[in-house]
């Protein structure tokens, strides 16, 4: 089984594969996780309910603030209403990578 990255590289920018879990007893951002099925999923943890999105716009601020990001730069492209979810970031790529590589 080969095990894969928590992201891509596309033309549109970077996708980014999250497992996230609502409704937490906070905000956080934990490492990557590999699945069963050889998946990597940055583990996510938000306050916000799944309920009209909240989760969403708080996955996004709270990634926004810890990649020092424009909020705007990150957008749910996959998973709207799912825990695993994929992201488009289209800025700071080289930046969110090296970052991400010291979540392992």
């Amino acid at each position: 089984m080969s095990i894969s990255q928590a992201w891509r590289l596309t033309n549109a920018g970077l996708e980014l594969f999250l497992s996230v879990t609502p409704n937490a007893n906070a905000d956080l951002i934990g490492q990557v996780e590999v699945r069963n099925d050889g998946q990597s999923y940055l583990a996510v943890r938000v306050r916000a309910i799944p309920d009209k999105g909240k989760a969403n716009k708080a996955v996004i601020t709270l990634l926004a603030k810890n990649l020092k990001l424009p909020k705007s730069s990150i957008k749910v492209i996959k998973g709207h209403q799912a825990r695993q979810k994929c992201l488009l970031l289209q800025e700071g790529i080289e930046e969110v990578v090296d970052w991400l590589k010291s979540r392992n």
